[in-house]
């Protein structure tokens, strides 16, 4: 038994516990004994109602409804509390599960019908003017802030699970890129070896076999060597430093689309509508999925009509393959080549991709495979209720509250109220009410939410004095701080969320303009407001009541608790909007961690193919350039096979793969192609533009400085597409981010700029989510720096002669 159940079964049991302590505990202990057919009753109830409540994280909204139809029941034959814990705790524990494991729309239904059938059914037993109401109002806030707190706990899990789905996405492409990079160099290389050195080798030999005959093709196979030759050393460059463009390989949606083309060249009837994908896990569990799916209808189906659709979203990718019944009397000659695993592992390439899968026969006889993956965002799939769903939803609910008003619609009563006086319970609930609304339009116009928050807080006590109201007199202006409260708590928790980690600016204002700004920023607008909109309405009640202490005490006293439940409101939410920054810090750092490992790893396997071209293949491919432009045929076909041989022989070591080395080289400028694609790869879309005038060779420091930034700026978080451009001129290099708001925070432009200035650059912000970084192509640099850098050239120099003279 885990965690999860034993809390599931503890919680009813304490609740049990506590009511049999309340009632008829409390009775017993009087001396009062209850009626066997009361305990028999309350037993009943009770039972039902722990029952229920163990299992309500299965059947939640069923679990709520039992509860309350179970406490309704038995509140009516029993004394009063005896059903006090179970109707207002037990209920509140049920609608708090309903708020964490079902979405927003039918808690809010959920909880709006139960309030008003309680409203309703409190208004056909008494009316509108026969009690003050107030217990009507404490049950509501009760349900509310249940329903808050269940609504917050599903957000954070949310938002945890898109935390952790991220991360793992992240983790899965740091593995996978070092991978893509070799059969990247192994796909080009295998491409020059089969084309280009096959080809002289295959010339050149012709040419020696009809050198008697045919004397002229010597000149033509020396010729083409020589161009040959020329177009490898171009191609195997381009596969040390390809361009970090997207039209290097073929896309997902290439892919996809050339899979559907190809099951068309076989007389399957396919329609597809395919959105853009990017190049990652998901892209690749769709084009699985939809190859496995696609074979298993050519296999079990030829000639069905078949519709694929790939939609990317915000939050999910949707892969649908669809197929019609087969037409008759096509014969399915593939129905015994499977092995009966094809479903069980498309449900494991989209579990392994964050993503479920479904599959099972249509209504017209034919068959769907329907995958939900992550989308752009990497958040937890959901699936989408339908509209029938719904509809039944809001008539239950619709039903429920009408419920109370039958007997009044069906008995007509001899009696009625002439009494047009409004209890102030009413009056209490209209105001709960309209703070609810405002509270529910906090996000999307938080000024004007807490403008209306503050106006109705001053309208309780008028409230009071309308609806003649005669219990406690504090107890309202305190029921009317809850929503103020929330609203506080959440401004402040947005506010420290969104803080920077240092709030000092790299080039702000002037210390003595600091010092004059420094009172406006300490002092909050809207926190003072509601202490001062509380304190006075607080205030009113209590005077309008009457009092013999002193109006200025009751001033004193009642602004002290007001400004401490403020404060404690804005604590409350300052420290949770830290402990949600730190936790988006703390995964915002490992996956720069893990961003910056599988860049160096595939760059480490990119420089370990290269340094084999460079030692080898390039080596021999200019020996046999030379050969043929010296007009030697024979030396030219040696080192062309030479050259094929060698390249044959890199291929093996590509394949075989090799250790980890110790020390990994540096990333430079050539790799902003691996980290564009792993930056695509974990959902953030990054593209990257270099200009003509940028030189292929660049002095190492700058290289180094220049990726570096770029690598820091995407590393400090963001969903937001990212441009970098890069552009030379006039002896100054120029890298410019767009998209990167966050790269534009003091601690992270003091990191930049350090790295700049180390080498006489310069830093500016162009906009708010723009950086401009300029560095001279010609760095400044100490002595000692030259020394070192020079000393570092000379032994890299003899490192690639000993390569060379080993291999020769």
């Amino acid at each position: 038994m885990n965690r999860t159940d034993t809390e599931d079964r503890l919680l009813p049991v304490l609740l049990i516990c506590a009511q049999a302590v309340v009632w008829p505990g409390a009775a017993l202990v009087r001396g009062a004994v209850p009626p066997s057919s009361s305990l028999l009753l309350a037993a009943l109830v009770a039972g039902l109602v722990t029952a229920a409540l163990a299992l309500r994280r299965t059947r939640p909204v069923v679990t709520l409804l039992v509860v309350a139809a179970a406490c309704a029941v038995g509140a009516g034959p029993l004394p009063t509390g005896a059903m006090a814990l179970l109707g207002t705790a037990g209920v509140a524990l049920a609608l708090f599960t309903v708020a964490t494991e079902r979405d927003t729309f039918t808690t809010v239904l959920c909880v709006v019908a139960l309030a008003l059938w309680q409203l309703l059914y409190g208004l056909t037993l008494h009316g509108l003017s026969d009690r003050n109401g107030l217990d009507l109002v404490l049950t509501a806030l009760l349900y509310a802030v249940a329903c808050g707190a269940g609504l917050l706990v599903r957000r954070a899990r949310r938002a945890r699970r898109t935390a952790e789905q991220l991360l793992r996405r992240a983790e899965t492409e740091r593995h996978r890129l070092p991978a893509v990079e070799r059969r990247r160099m192994e796909r080009e290389l295998h491409d020059v070896s089969a084309h280009h050195l096959t080809a002289v080798v295959v010339t050149a030999g012709a040419a020696l076999g009809l050198r008697d005959r045919r004397p002229e093709m010597a000149d033509e196979a020396l010729e083409f060597a020589a161009e040959t030759g020329r177009e490898v050393t171009r191609a195997l460059g381009a596969v040390r430093a390809p361009a970090p463009s997207r039209e290097d390989l073929p896309s997902p949606e290439e892919r996809l689309r050339g899979l559907v083309a190809g099951f068309r060249r076989l007389d399957q009837e396919v329609d597809c509508e395919i959105d853009p994908l990017p190049d990652g896990a998901v892209a690749d569990a769709a084009y699985g999925i939809v190859r496995e799916a696609l074979t298993n209808v050519a296999r079990h189906a030829p000639g069905a009509q078949t519709r694929v659709l790939c939609r990317y979203g915000e939050t999910r990718t949707d892969v649908v393959v669809t197929s019609a019944a087969p037409p008759t009397g096509m014969a399915a000659h593939g129905a015994g080549l499977g092995g009966g695993r094809g479903q069980g592992f498309l449900r494991s390439r989209a579990r392994e991709a964050g993503g479920t899968l479904t599959s099972g026969p249509t209504a017209g006889g034919g068959w769907e495979v329907r995958a939900v993956l992550p989308g752009r965002t990497a958040a937890p799939v959901e699936r989408s209720a339908p509209w029938s769903y719904r509809l039944a939803q809001v008539t239950a609910a619709v039903g429920l509250c009408v419920q109370p008003l039958l007997p009044v619609l069906v008995v007509r009563t001899e009696t009625t109220s002439n009494s047009s006086h409004v209890s102030a319970g009413v009056l209490f609930a209209l105001l709960a009410a309209a703070q609810a609304v405002a509270l529910l339009w906090l996000r999307r116009a938080p000024r004007a939410a807490q403008g209306v928050l503050l106006g109705l807080a001053l309208l309780w006590p008028f409230a009071m004095a309308t609806g003649e109201y005669t219990g406690p007199v504090l107890l309202p202006p305190a029921l009317s701080m809850f929503a103020t409260c929330a609203a506080l708590a959440a401004d402040a928790a947005r506010t420290a969320a969104a803080a920077s980690d240092e709030t000092r600016a790299v080039a702000g204002p002037s210390p003595a303009e600091n010092r004059r700004r420094a009172p406006l920023k300490a002092l909050p607008t809207f926190p003072v407001a509601a202490v001062v909109v509380h304190a006075a309405s607080a205030t009113v009640a209590v005077l309008d009541r009457g009092t013999t202490i002193p109006a200025w005490a009751v001033v004193a006293s009642v602004t002290v608790g007001a400004s401490l439940v403020v404060g404690a409101a804005r604590r409350a939410g300052t420290l949770r909007g830290r402990r949600d920054r730190a936790a988006r810090g703390t995964r915002d750092e490992r996956l720069a961690t893990w961003t910056e490992e599988a860049v160096r790893d595939a760059w480490a396997e990119r420089r370990r193919i290269a340094a084999g071209l460079e030692t080898t293949v390039l080596a021999r491919t200019a020996g046999m350039v030379a050969e043929a432009e010296a007009g030697r045929l024979d030396t030219t076909a040696e080192r062309a096979r030479e050259a094929l041989a060698a390249m044959r022989a890199l291929l093996d070591t590509v394949r075989e793969g090799e250790a980890e080395p110790e020390l990994r080289p540096q990333p430079t400028l050539q790799a902003l192609d691996l980290l564009a694609h792993q930056s695509r790869a974990t959902g953030r879309d990054v593209e990257i533009r270099i200009a003509d005038r940028v030189p292929e060779r660049l002095p190492t420091v700058v290289d180094l400085a220049a990726y570096h930034a770029a690598e820091m700026m995407l590393a400090a978080g963001g969903a937001e597409p990212a441009v970098l451009e890069l552009d030379a001129d006039d002896g100054t290099l120029t890298l410019t981010a767009t998209g990167v708001p966050r790269a534009a925070r003091p601690a992270v432009r003091e990191r930049l700029l350090a790295r700049v200035a180390a080498l006489g650059g310069t830093l500016a912000t162009d906009a708010p989510d723009t950086l401009r970084l300029r560095l001279p192509l010609v760095p400044e640099q100490s002595n000692e720096e030259q020394s070192n850098e020079e000393q570092g050239d000379e032994e890299q120099g003899h490192e690639e002669r000993g390569h060379e003279e080993g291999e020769r």
